[in-house]
């Protein structure tokens, strides 16, 4: 009956995700494509942790696919917000990478769940983000099976 009220909803999700996320983002994937091995090892590590960190807290059977990629960029978002109400220097490069670490978790769990499906240029956006951070849990796994 009021699923009229949902693409409303979708865009105004957008316009929330482009005003506290994409710029980071887009930094993020910047800073990745530009970066030599050690510093791209750093980001990976950093995006996986902040993938890690947004897994729910939550052992419901029910909460799968969809359901889950929502709640696992809901859960990133309030980080990224957090962070930002907190008072960083302006200086501080690990800060703001870790920022831009969950604000990518977000947008590739946001991008996971459909919610870009009537905007092209964030589904691409959503897409690269989803990209890297397979890239960096798979370094990860890798990483953490050689040392076992």
């Amino acid at each position: 009956m009021f699923s009229w009220f949902k693409p409303n909803r979708q865009r105004e999700q957008i316009q929330r995700d482009r005003k506290h996320l994409e710029a980071r983002v887009r930094r993020q994937l910047k800073n990745y494509l530009s970066a030599d091995g050690p510093s791209k090892s750093e980001i990976y590590e950093l995006v996986a942790g902040a993938a890690a960190g947004c897994q729910p807290d939550i052992s419901d059977p029910k909460l799968e696919g969809v359901r889950l990629a929502q709640a696992c960029a809901e859960v990133a978002i309030k980080v990224v917000r957090a962070r930002e109400h907190q008072a960083f220097d302006d200086n501080d490069r690990l800060a703001a990478l870790i920022t831009d670490a969950y604000a990518t978790v977000a947008i590739a769990y946001r991008r996971a769940s459909a919610a870009y499906t009537v905007d092209e240029e964030m589904q691409k956006l959503g897409t690269a983000a989803v990209h890297l951070l397979t890239i960096a849990t798979s370094y990860m796994a890798a990483k953490d099976s050689a040392h076992q």
